[in-house]
C-alpha cells in the first residue's frame, strides 16, 4: 500500500455544482475514513481545491476509487494531481 497526496482544482463556477453535491461527497469521503483508504481530506481556505491524503495499492487503485467521489460524477473537479507520498515524521510517518 501506497500513501497518495491528491489535489483536487476547483473552478470558481462550479461553486453551486459542489454545493449541491457536497453532503454525497462528505459521506463518500467520510466512508473512505472509515475503511481506512482516507487519511485526511479539506478544502483549501481560498475553495480553489482540496487536499485528500489517500492510501491505495497503486495509482491504478487510487484513480478508480477518485472515480467514485460524487464531485468527480457530476464535472465538478476541474484538475487533479497525484503524487506518492512517503511521510518520514509526524502523524503519518508510521504508515509509510
Amino acid at each position: 500500500m501506497s500513501i497518495f497526496a491528491v489535489e483536487y482544482v476547483y473552478d470558481a463556477d462550479s461553486a453551486q455544482l459542489r454545493d449541491q453535491h457536497r453532503p454525497a461527497h462528505r459521506q463518500w469521503l467520510q466512508q473512505l475514513v472509515d475503511e481506512g483508504h482516507v487519511l485526511s481530506a479539506g478544502a483549501f481556505v481560498d475553495g480553489a481545491g482540496a487536499l485528500l491524503l489517500v492510501v491505495a495499492e497503486d495509482e491504478a487503485g487510487l484513480l478508480a476509487l477518485l472515480k467514485q467521489d460524487p464531485f468527480a460524477v457530476v464535472g465538478a473537479i476541474s484538475g487533479m494531481k497525484t503524487t506518492a507520498w512517503k511521510p518520514a515524521l509526524g502523524a503519518f510517518s508510521d504508515l509509510a
